[in-house]
């Protein structure tokens, strides 16, 4: 069994015998004593712990991106570079203009926050020239500062451009990715044992489909923005994960005519902008879908396959008509999405299957797409209703509709009574009321700290009248914008 290869700022690093679900913060901390990097909330909640993970491409580009280290696995690691607050300042003293522009505009007061707000302006530095005030501000949602207040680190945000500043972070990217790959010239998947646990990572889907017909009842650890809570919160004893990241045939976008094909290990990060581009409403859910430091990190597949009931991206994708592709030692089967999910936390995949990809059809030209998220916050909150509704209406009769909810349900489900009445009628006042009377009994929400089971019968009916006026009434989306007082 090979170490755990990777470099630590500029410095190789090969860990022999390490632990699998050790995760990042706590090496970075008790191992490598590098404590810049600070742990607040252990969850991807705070942003305290932000480093930046830079990657090599399969066309030899580095690719930087800033990350929550409290739940990212050590391993995780193999063939990167991890960049910590630690390195940016230079031998000869002088900060970073992330860092220098945090001291000039006043940007920290206790300053336990302020490594990771420097990682994540870091990280937006490496990849963007002088970024719009909204861009700064999905930047640093991911980060959060109980003192300070946003505006001076927003003034930094903007300021840290103005520095004369050769970063030698981006003048080494070539160098870095020779040596990235140099790492793993002739080097077997890693593979690691301490104690009783087992870490594989296979590096195609031969090799996955293989442990997983080995390993049944392994873990499949992709962006790890769940699994690595159910270690840090739920202290959860996982015997056998197999991290699916390095395996070719899960990643990519396809853009075709047709439809979009993502693959299941593609972050969400790198899926937004295609994502918004071809479905704007989606695109702009997304952006809201937990922080950019999760967003990094989170699979389109992973949550999928986590199938929960909060889950964002699925309702949407369901309205949207989406298949999935399940493969596993005996092939590949296809099913609509909304026939994985049979109850909670109990999916149609069978034994040692894996979610391979996701079809996601692009609308025709007589076809109308809204989804909604409500939440308390606007930014990294989870739904406490999330709908979509695609609708095709030919003169004035609807002649096709689909419909998918989040957090009201067991599992992320249409509304099969509800399409049922609205199917071959106008798409009047009329037709929607009967909808809306169907609608209120179709689920039976629950109550929790989110809202109350009211409140969601309330606005998944309320949304979908929203929807009915914005597809029916021109201008009426922009008009709804400007009235509306509630997110």
């Amino acid at each position: 069994m090979r170490p755990v290869r990777f470099l630590l700022n500029d410095e190789l690093r090969e860990l022999q015998n390490v632990d699998p679900t050790m995760t990042v913060l706590q090496w970075l901390r008790r191992d490598a004593e590098l404590r810049g990097t600070k742990e607040g909330c252990a969850e991807g909640d705070c942003g305290a712990c932000t480093v930046v993970i830079g990657r090599r491409a399969a066309d030899g580009r580095m690719i930087y991106r800033a990350v929550n280290a409290c739940i990212l696995f050590v391993p995780v690691l193999d063939g990167c570079q991890l960049l910590t607050v630690e390195h940016l300042k230079t031998a000869d003293g002088r900060l970073h203009p992330a860092q220098q522009a945090m001291v000039d505009y006043h940007g920290s007061q206790c300053g336990f926050c302020t490594p990771g707000f420097v990682m994540s302006l870091f990280g937006l530095y490496l990849n963007e020239d002088r970024p719009s005030r909204q861009r700064i501000n999905d930047v640093l949602a991911g980060n959060l500062c109980r003192c300070t207040g946003y505006r001076p680190i927003i003034d930094a945000a903007r300021a840290m451009y103005d520095y004369e500043w050769d970063d030698p972070t981006l003048a080494a990217t070539a160098r870095t990715a020779e040596r990235l790959a140099a790492l793993h010239e002739d080097a077997e998947p890693l593979e690691l044992q301490y104690g009783k646990r087992r870490y594989f990572a296979p590096t195609n889907a031969g090799q996955l489909e293989s442990l997983l017909t080995r390993y049944p009842e392994a873990t499949l650890l992709a962006g790890g923005t769940d699994i690595g809570l159910w270690v840090t919160k739920l202290h959860r004893d996982l015997s056998q994960v197999i991290f699916i990241g390095h395996v070719a045939e899960l990643h990519g976008i396809e853009d075709n005519a047709d439809e979009l094909i993502i693959g299941a290990a593609v972050t969400h990060a790198d899926a937004l902008e295609t994502v918004g581009r071809h479905f704007p409403d989606f695109g702009e859910l997304l952006r809201r879908f937990a922080s950019t430091l999760i967003r990094n990190s989170s699979t389109v597949g992973g949550n999928v396959a986590n199938g929960s009931p909060i889950g964002d991206s699925m309702p949407v994708m369901i309205a949207l008509g989406a298949r999935v592709v399940l493969r596993g030692a005996d092939g590949r089967r296809e099913i609509p999405l909304e026939d994985l999910y049979v109850d909670y936390g109990k999916q149609s995949r069978r034994a040692g299957e894996y979610v391979e990809r996701l079809r996601i059809p692009k609308l025709a030209a007589d076809e109308r797409f809204r989804c909604y998220k409500l939440s308390k916050r606007f930014d990294q909150d989870i739904s406490a209703v999330c709908a979509a509704f695609k609708i095709r209406v030919n003169d004035g009769r609807v002649t096709a509709i689909r419909t998918g909810f989040g957090g009201i349900a067991a599992i992320p489900a249409r509304a099969p009574d509800t399409e049922s009445v609205i199917t071959g009628q106008p798409w009047t006042e009329a037709t929607i009321a009967r909808a809306e009377a169907v609608l209120a009994e179709e689920f039976t929400p629950l109550t929790d700290m989110r809202a109350t089971e009211r409140y969601r019968r309330m606005t998944t009916v309320r949304l979908l009248r929203k929807f009915f006026i914005e597809t029916s009434q021109p201008g009426a989306k922009t008009r709804l914008l400007e009235e509306e007082t509630w997110v």
